[in-house]
């Protein structure tokens, strides 16, 4: 294992297999496999329930042993189909042969041939892929994505109250809480993670081109695309495209796609004010014993986990963006450019798994520093100077913001004796003086929802 690692192609497979290993279990070639031969079991039983004479004497005890052939699913198994597909040279073929192999052990060879009856590859494809999907996203990465936002909701109610200079265009601006900064991403994430949740994932099942000829020229009695709908709603979980070509259309697919990379997009964002509040001093990173920031400079403690997840979601936006431009385009009825890219689905998934373990790292590490937070406030009085016009504006001052522009935009030091003095010699009353006074950076910080 450990050269099998080292020699990986992909860091995925390699450097951080540990760290996104349980996606194995749905979108690795086992677990492909695995996902074909349970739309296969499954379509099996459901076709048994149809009064089809030929699968009148399927025996009903035999459901549970067929859905064992995926419960219980081996390596053994997974090895068995790879040697099948080395004579068919068709991986999809591969698993039906497997199939009719396992009814002839258990004495069910009369229904064999009812194993993939009427249908094509891609009924098998564009239902195990979407079930992928739709299991990962469950059962990992919106529990992943759910722990990370759990840690944004404690980190700004911890410091909800914390006065921070705010940064537009890079220069001090109005001053803000280091909580509702964190909020901000807190209610991106969770509109867009919202949206992910309810883009349905189609899956096509209609046979050759989708017209489910094959079916129908063979029980021309039995209304199909009913059956059809039903399979796919109720034993897949799925909704199923009702025109179609041999192929899904993979509309939604790019739309899934499309959503996990704006969430991604967010990420980077986020990793990257974290990134640069770490650089002016606002948060100083817990030191793990042992561990080295630089090979030159020993006194460096790097921000490599936001640095490191920032660089995996890029990875993993532009697969999302090829998927999503690529996939929605096939020639005519059906080529093959979607059928290997399919196989890649797994690779953004688990590079974007990887980054949001990474950002939690990096959040975990976190230690403020709030005297350098109040020391970039105190250094930046300027900043009041919106506050004091705003007020003088309500009382009808003239020129309000020239006057404090006339004060502010100087090559000199402004601080609170600066404005203290500028308030004095106001032609105000002095219960506006006094409240004027009272504005410093560290409470004019509005007010959050």
């Amino acid at each position: 294992m450990e050269l099998q690692m080292l020699t990986a192609i992909s860091p995925i497979d390699g450097r951080y297999r540990d760290k996104v290993a349980v996606l194995g279990d749905y979108f690795s070639e086992f677990a492909l496999i695995k996902y074909r031969l349970f739309v296969e079991v499954e379509y099996f039983i459901v076709l048994s329930g149809i009064p089809l004479p030929q699968l009148a004497a399927f025996p009903e005890t035999a459901k549970a042993v067929l859905r064992n052939l995926y419960h219980q699913f081996s390596m053994e198994d997974a090895n068995r189909i790879k040697e099948i597909e080395k004579v068919t040279n068709h991986d999809v073929k591969a698993v039906e042969y497997f199939m009719k192999e396992k009814f002839d052990l258990i004495g069910l060879s009369p229904f064999k041939e009812f194993i993939h009856f009427g249908l094509t590859s891609q009924d098998i494809n564009n239902t195990a892929v979407p079930c992928s999907m739709q299991d990962a996203l469950h059962e990992v990465y919106l529990p992943a994505m759910d722990e990370l936002v759990a840690k944004l909701k404690g980190l700004s109610a911890e410091w909800s109250a914390i006065p921070m200079l705010a940064k537009t265009h890079g220069q001090p601006a109005s001053p803000t809480l280091l909580g509702k900064e964190i909020k901000v991403f807190i209610e991106r994430l969770e509109i867009q993670l919202q949206q992910l949740k309810a883009i349905p994932l189609y899956a096509k099942f209609g046979g050759a081109t989708g017209n489910l000829n094959a079916h129908h020229v063979a029980y021309p009695s039995v209304d199909w695309v009913a059956f059809a709908n039903r399979f796919v709603r109720d034993a897949l979980n799925l909704e199923r495209s009702q025109t179609t070509t041999q192929i899904a259309h993979y509309d939604n697919y790019a739309a899934f796609f499309d959503c996990m990379k704006r969430i991604n997009t967010i990420l980077i964002d986020l990793d990257r004010d974290f990134w640069s509040y770490i650089s002016m001093g606002y948060f100083k990173q817990q030191i793990k014993k042992g561990e080295i920031g630089s090979s030159a400079m020993p006194h460096k403690v790097n921000p490599i986990d936001f640095e490191n997840s920032e660089g995996n979601l890029g990875v993993a936006n532009a697969l999302f963006e090829h998927l999503s431009a690529k996939l929605p385009i096939s020639r005519l009825q059906r080529d093959l450019t979607d059928s290997t890219v399919l196989r890649n689905v797994g690779v953004p998934i688990a590079h974007t798994l990887l980054s949001v373990q990474s950002t939690m790292k990096g959040l975990n590490k976190l230690l403020l520093n709030p005297e350098a937070i109040n020391r970039d406030l105190e250094d930046n009085w300027s900043v009041v100077a919106e506050a004091i016009q705003t007020i003088l504006r309500r009382e009808s001052y003239p020129n309000p913001y020239e006057a404090l522009k006339e004060l502010t935009r100087v090559n000199r030091k402004i601080d609170q004796t600066v404005f203290l003095e500028f308030i004095d010699q106001l032609l105000v009353s002095d219960e506006i003086k006094e409240e004027l006074r009272k504005i410093t950076p560290q409470n004019y910080t509005g007010v959050v929802s």
